[in-house]
């Protein structure tokens, strides 16, 4: 166990010079995109584009640089979703380091790929599971079994002061102090180091941290006042899908002040698209989580001075397809139906003509004809242009002598469609 069990303002200051010349002090931009959607000077901490396209490098370097020559000659072992993973990896390269990662089998191929590249032969990558708990519970028997020393992705003193140095970049590179930071969420590493510092050093500095709505353990650890695993986790946003929040992270964000906030999945997809599309940023679900709180969950001032982290881009571009479905779902511009044709010849043409719009476009079509039956079921999605179109067309559907049933979002169906 580390001697010291609590993180202050110092130790952040004090990783950040360690850091020096080991990670890439990454750009603080202007984003006039979101400054219009909220009227105030919106700034992204670009940490996408950080030495392994994420802030993980901080902490895991900061942790594993202070280990002492025998205790790093018996290796380190790490959980990750991807991230902290590649920050192990790079630190263990970079020290001379051997270590082995747990990824669960949800995380994307293109992020297991860069952990072998960045760790090269000083690095194992070992998928188990499908949950970060399960990758955690396996590196923790490692640890148990070899002697090698676990690298905790969040929480732990010196990871956390290790992430808290994002803070101190911000300050330095406006020149000034912001009034808001908006800080993504997971199991707190990056929220509990970044609010630590400002609470000690800008206490007038609001902050802002946004859990996705599928993975609130940090809401829900303040809610029951310690800690608690939550039932279910939507792994989508895989970079801050944790089921419990850390026995570190969660006094420290408890006692400084932050708010605590939740963006919904969709949301996050539509912003990572936006991003992409208007700002030339490809970010990961994670990294979008701040950004698309923005004059949704998270309201600012007029003029206010706001920076948004964008906490990393290893994306793995297949994913894009999914989500593109989220983001039109989550904006009310797809919607799936299960319909009863009648097996008559022409049923097909009279649903195109009486009941969709004429810009509405259907995405996706699956039916099965049964010669001994008198009706097929069909499977329907359609895209809408408009939000506004869509009780026009439920209304229709209505009218119809069709048998029709809604896919609601939630149901079991509808999961298997994403």
């Amino acid at each position: 166990m580390h001697d010291i069990d609590t993180v202050n303002a110092e130790l952040v200051e004090q990783a950040a010079e360690r850091l020096a010349g080991v990670v890439t002090r990454t750009p603080l931009e202007p984003n006039a995109r979101l400054s219009s959607r909220v009227d105030a000077r919106v700034w992204l901490k670009r940490e996408d584009q950080q030495t392994v396209r994420s802030y993980k490098i901080r902490g895991a370097y900061n942790f594993i640089v202070q280990l002492d020559a025998a205790t790093r000659a018996r290796g380190v072992v790490c959980a990750s979703a991807g991230n902290h993973a590649q920050g192990v990896a790079y630190a263990c390269r970079r020290l001379g380091a051997n270590g082995r990662v747990y990824v669960p089998g949800t995380t994307p191929r293109q992020k297991r790929q860069r952990i072998a590249a960045l760790g090269g032969a000083h690095i194992e990558v070992i998928v188990v599971g499908e949950t970060y708990e399960d990758a955690f519970a396996a590196a923790k028997d490692d640890a148990h079994r070899t002697g090698a020393t676990l690298v905790p992705a969040f929480d732990d003193v010196r990871t956390v002061a290790g992430q808290g140095t994002v803070a101190l970049e911000v300050v330095s590179q406006l020149g000034f102090v912001p009034d808001v930071l908006v800080v993504p969420v997971g199991g707190g590493g990056l929220l509990a180091g970044i609010a630590t510092w400002v609470r000690e050093r800008h206490p007038d500095i609001r902050v802002v941290g946004v859990e996705p709505a599928g993975a609130m353990c940090m809401a829900a650890a303040v809610e029951a006042g310690q800690p608690v695993r939550i039932d279910a986790v939507d792994p989508f946003v895989d970079g801050a899908a944790v089921r419990e929040a850390g026995q570190v992270t969660f006094p420290l964000i408890r006692d400084s002040g932050a708010d605590l906030t939740s963006v919904a999945e969709g949301a996050v997809c539509t912003e990572m698209l936006s991003m992409y599309q208007s700002d030339g940023i490809i970010a990961e679900p994670a990294g979008a989580l701040a950004a698309a709180s923005l004059g949704t969950s998270v309201q600012v001032e007029q003029g206010q001075t706001v920076v948004c982290i964008v906490s990393g881009g290893n994306n793995d571009v297949s994913r894009y397809s999914e989500i593109l479905e989220r983001s039109l779902m989550h904006e009310g511009l797809k919607h799936y139906f299960l319909v009863s044709f009648p097996q008559e010849p022409g049923a097909l043409r009279r649903f195109l003509d009486e009941i969709l719009g004429p810009e509405d476009d259907i995405t996706r079509f699956e039916y099965v004809k049964r010669n001994n039956r008198e009706i097929g079921p069909a499977l329907i999605g359609v895209e809408i242009p408009r939000r506004a179109d869509l009780p026009g067309l439920l209304a229709r559907l209505e009218k119809s002598p069709l048998q029709v049933e809604q896919v609601e979002p939630g149901s079991p169906l509808f999961h298997f469609l994403l």
